[in-house]
C-alpha cells in the first residue's frame, strides 16, 4: 500500500477537536455536555453582518480579488486607524481565516528547517502550520506561577540562532489570556531589529482586554514597519467563527507581494463572508462594551469557582476568553476522555481541552487543561462543579 508523507504523519491532531468522537458517543448515550474546550462564543453575531448577507441581491457569486475586495480592505484600514495603527488598503491581504494568513506567512518568510520562536504555551495550530511548512518551533517557555508572563528578554534572546527567522506572539494570548505590556512589545521589537527578524503578532483578540488595561499593537511601535506582521480575524471579534475571514497586515511590500502569490494560488477569499465582515465593521461600540462586561463577569466567576477546588492552580487572564488550569492529575488527555466516557452528574458532563497540545516541549503541560469561558455564568458554575466532583473520584 502506498505510504503517507512524513509531514502527514507528523501533523498533530487538534487537542481541541480530537475528543469530538467521544463527545458524540456521550451524546448518543443521552448525556448533556458543557463545552469548555473550544473558543466558540455564545455571543450573538452582530445583526448588521447577518443582514448584509440575507438582504444581498447578488446575481452571480463570482470570485473576489485574491487580496480581498477593495471596499472591505478600505474599511479595514479605517478600523485599524481607530486603534492607532496607520495602514492603507494595500497593506492588507484578506485570507480565509487567520489560519490561512499564518500558513501563507510561514511559507513566505521561512524555508524548511528555519526557526520561529513562540511563547509557550501557544495556540495549538501553530504546530500544525510549522509542520506543514517544515519550520521548526523554538519555545520560549512561560510559567503558570508567573501568570504566563514573557520570560526575561535576556532568556528570550538566548534562543536566537542563525536559523531564527521570526518571533511569534499571540496578544492577548490563546490559550493563556496573557496580555503583553507596552514594555514587553517594545522589548520584542528591539530584539527583532537587533537580530533582523520578523515580529509576528496574532492579534485576533484585540478587543477582549480587561481590568482597565489596553492593547498595544506591534504596528504601534516606531521603526519596525519592515519587520512587523499582524495576523487578524473576524471570528472572535464579531462571534463570526463560521465566516472564515481573516487578514494579514504589514507595511513590508516584499512580504505582501510574496503572500499575494500564495493568495492567488487559492484564487480568492469567500465573497459572502467578506460582505458580512465588511458590514460587521459598522458594529457599534456598545456591542463590544456589553460583550467585554459579560466576559469579565464570566472570567471572574470561573476563576473564583476553580480556586475553590483543592489542588487546582489557575492563571488569571487579562484578555481573550481562555485560561489554563493545572489539575492534581498526571495526564489531562486521559482525564478529558474519561469525563466524556465514564463520568456524569445527573446526565451532565464537561468537555475540556488537554493543554499538552499547546506545548511543543515534550512532557510539559500534561496535567493542565485549557478552559474557554464562552458559556453563561450559570453554566460555568455547573461545569466547574462537575470538574470538582470528577476530581474526587478520578484515578490516574
Amino acid at each position: 500500500m502506498p505510504t503517507i508523507s512524513k509531514k502527514g504523519h507528523d501533523m498533530p491532531a487538534s487537542p481541541i477537536r480530537k475528543l469530538v468522537p467521544y463527545a458524540e458517543q456521550a451524546i448518543e448515550k443521552g448525556k448533556s455536555i458543557y463545552y469548555l474546550n473550544i473558543g466558540q462564543p455564545d455571543i450573538k453575531t452582530p445583526e448588521v453582518a447577518l443582514k448584509a448577507v440575507k438582504e444581498n441581491d447578488i446575481d452571480i457569486l463570482s470570485y473576489s480579488r485574491s487580496e480581498g475586495s477593495d471596499e472591505y480592505r478600505e474599511k479595514l484600514a479605517k478600523y485599524y486607524k481607530k486603534h492607532d495603527i496607520e495602514v492603507s488598503r494595500t497593506d492588507i491581504i484578506v485570507t480565509t481565516g487567520a489560519s490561512e494568513a499564518l500558513l501563507f506567512l510561514f511559507s513566505s518568510i521561512m524555508d524548511p528547517e528555519d526557526e520561529v520562536i513562540i511563547s509557550e504555551p501557544f495556540y495549538a495550530n501553530y504546530i500544525a502550520f510549522s509542520t506543514a511548512t517544515g519550520v521548526n518551533v523554538v519555545p520560549a517557555i512561560c510559567d503558570i506561577d508567573d501568570n504566563f508572563a514573557l520570560p526575561p528578554i535576556e532568556t528570550f534572546e538566548k534562543l536566537i540562532t542563525p536559523k531564527t527567522k521570526a518571533i511569534l506572539i499571540c496578544n492577548p494570548g490563546n490559550p493563556t489570556g496573557y496580555l503583553y505590556s507596552k514594555e514587553e512589545i517594545e522589548q520584542l521589537a528591539a530584539l527583532a531589529l537587533k537580530h533582523d527578524l520578523f515580529l509576528v503578532a496574532d492579534e485576533v483578540y484585540r478587543e477582549f482586554v480587561y481590568d482597565g488595561n489596553s492593547h498595544y499593537s506591534i504596528l504601534q511601535v516606531d521603526g519596525i514597519d519592515q519587520h512587523a506582521v499582524i495576523i487578524d480575524s473576524v471570528s472572535k471579534r464579531y462571534s463570526m467563527c463560521g465566516a472564515r475571514v481573516g487578514c494579514l497586515v504589514s507595511k513590508n511590500k516584499t512580504v505582501m507581494q510574496t503572500v499575494l502569490k500564495f493568495a492567488q494560488a487559492r484564487l480568492s477569499p469567500p465573497t459572502y463572508a467578506q460582505i458580512a465582515s465588511e458590514a460587521a465593521l459598522d458594529t457599534p461600540q456598545s456591542y463590544f462594551d456589553d460583550v467585554i462586561k459579560e466576559y469579565v463577569e464570566r472570567r471572574d466567576t470561573l476563576i473564583a469557582e476553580l480556586q475553590k477546588i483543592e489542588g487546582i492552580k489557575v492563571a488569571t487572564p487579562k484578555g481573550a476568553f481562555y485560561c489554563i488550569a493545572e489539575l492534581p492529575i498526571k495526564n489531562s488527555d486521559d482525564f478529558a476522555q474519561w469525563l466524556l466516557e465514564d463520568f456524569d452528574i445527573d446526565g451532565e458532563t464537561v468537555m475540556v481541552a488537554p493543554a499538552g497540545g499547546f506545548y511543543s516541549t515534550p512532557g510539559v503541560g500534561l496535567n493542565q487543561i485549557r478552559i474557554a469561558y464562552v458559556l453563561n455564568k450559570e453554566s460555568l458554575i455547573k461545569a466547574v462543579n462537575i470538574l470538582k466532583e470528577a476530581l474526587k473520584v478520578y484515578k490516574d
